[in-house]
């Protein structure tokens, strides 16, 4: 009986053949591996008038084919930048985020998107035996920005005091910090977003926000630490131009700026006539 089992087993194993076999590949159907940055292009990113520093960096794109153009790609990016970079000092901690509104021949033009602090710098402001006090306020300026402003400070012991910790009570808290928004909305509200950036750029808010609430408790490392832009008004090329201290904000056929009718430009002396 169990030899007849094994001479069926050997005969089915016979009758399968090569059924299970997979169908063998054929070579040479590959694709061939082309190098994606023979399609890109390089673009200059401009920074604002108000920076000392105009050239951040480059930036990549793939070139425009078809329907895909490369200037829709570019707006939109965020640059962050140290102001160290921008203004050539060495205000290091200090991030500006610039944001790509237009692109006009080989330039990216850049507005003011946010600015914020690195972390390593905050983490050295917080110690022990003071108060931290910090306050928030969404602000509008006058050309139709909506701005979030993060301030933060922390109370200092007095002149000549023994006495190890300079904790502020819960009352002076409450009012340091209105005090805080309060300086925040008049200074941020009366201003456009050009004139915002100037003061942020020196931190003269924190400044002042030191000086008002000395009678209260004396603060040090007064900075505002963080801000961001929630809302933005319809785009306005001439407003763009204006803040790049460019002209006018009309284009050619190779996207380079020209002159408008109401802009006259002497033109270029020519060799022969």
């Amino acid at each position: 009986w169990y030899q007849r089992r094994v001479r069926e087993a050997v005969v089915s194993t016979q009758s399968t053949g090569n059924k299970n076999k997979r169908p063998s590949k054929k070579k040479g159907n590959k694709k061939k591996l082309v190098d994606p940055f023979t399609k890109k292009e390089w673009y200059d990113v401009k920074a604002p008038s108000t920076f000392t520093n105009r050239d951040v960096g480059k930036t990549l794109v793939t070139r425009t084919t078809g329907t895909k153009i490369a200037a829709d790609a570019l707006k939109g990016r965020v640059y962050e930048c140290a102001l160290a970079d921008l203004n050539n000092d060495e205000n290091a901690f200090r991030k500006f985020k610039l944001i790509c509104e237009d692109v006009q021949g080989k330039y990216c033009y850049t507005n003011f998107h946010g600015m914020d602090m690195t972390r390593d710098k905050l983490c050295s402001l917080v110690r022990k035996w003071q108060t931290l006090i910090e306050a928030t306020v969404d602000v509008k300026t006058t050309d139709g920005y909506l701005l979030r402003v993060f301030c933060m400070g922390f109370t200092k012991k007095l002149p000549k005091q023994i006495k190890k910790t300079a904790y502020a009570q819960a009352s002076q808290v409450r009012a340091i910090r209105k005090k805080m928004v309060d300086i925040m909305a008049k200074q941020v509200g009366s201003e456009d977003l050009k004139a915002v950036v100037l003061k942020l750029i020196p931190d003269s808010i924190g400044k002042d926000i030191e000086k008002e609430c000395l009678d209260i408790y004396p603060l040090h490392d007064v900075h505002i630490r963080k801000v961001k832009v929630l809302k933005k008004p319809k785009f306005d090329l001439g407003r763009l131009m204006d803040l790049h201290g460019e002209i006018g904000g009309a284009t050619d056929e190779n996207g380079e700026i020209v002159a408008t009718s109401n802009d006259f430009i002497e033109p270029q002396v020519q060799e022969s006539v």
